[in-house]
């Protein structure tokens, strides 16, 4: 093999890493399960499965990149975790299989394409963060699951009753009895704002037993 191809495959791999390390960076900071060290090696892999596949002509382009997609499905769903009603990790688990694209691109010789994608990731990813909370400030979706003590309609007219006196848009999702609890999941869209008032009506409503947002 000529010394030169060695070069260049050396040159991708750690342009691969260099993409990854980026990447990473953000979700470091933030604390997030996979951080800097996990997005550099996910690049990387997948830039280096790239080339190996290609070099051992191990089938078609569309089949390697789909192996390599079912593998990094798998990660990515190791990270996407129920927190009471609500579901995390989603953004890190979009990040590990765009990470996981960029290091194929690389693989492939695509720099321009890998590149730009790049450049875009960090922008939603810093620059939109502002925007999404000036966005939130004014329209905000949550999901309430509330335990209320007593079975009967006096706590549903309540919570209604103050959601329309306060402007919010709500709608309930589900309602189940529990022996002699009642639990509702309400959906509610309101400025952020608001939520203040809707968790301190929660606390100090007497029949309410619990609640999770």
């Amino acid at each position: 093999m000529d010394i030169s191809l060695y070069f260049e495959e050396a040159g991708q791999v750690s342009f691969a890493f260099i993409i990854g390390a980026v990447l990473g960076l953000e979700r470091e900071f933030r604390s997030k399960p996979a951080g800097f060290r996990t997005m550099i090696l996910i690049s990387v892999g997948s830039c280096l499965y790239t080339i190996l596949s290609k070099e051992a002509g191990a089938g078609s382009a569309d089949r390697i990149a789909s192996n390599i997609v079912t593998g990094i499905g798998f990660i990515g769903a190791g990270v996407i975790f129920k927190e009471g009603i609500s579901v995390n990790g989603l953004t890190t688990a979009a990040l590990i299989w765009i990470t996981a694209a960029l290091g194929m691109a690389i693989g492939y010789h695509n720099y321009p394409l890998a590149i730009v994608v790049s450049a875009i990731v960090v922008i939603a990813l810093f620059v939109l963060e502002p925007v999404q909370r000036f966005i939130n400030r004014f329209h905000k979706v949550k999901d309430y699951k509330i335990r209320t003590v007593e079975l009967g309609k006096d706590f549903q007219n309540d919570l209604e009753g103050f959601f329309r006196s306060h402007k919010l848009t709500f709608r309930c999702m589900k309602f189940v009895k529990d022996n002699n609890d009642a639990v509702y999941l309400y959906r509610i869209s309101s400025p952020d704002r608001n939520y203040d008032l809707v968790n301190q009506f929660l606390l100090n409503h007497k029949e309410v037993k619990s609640f999770d947002v």
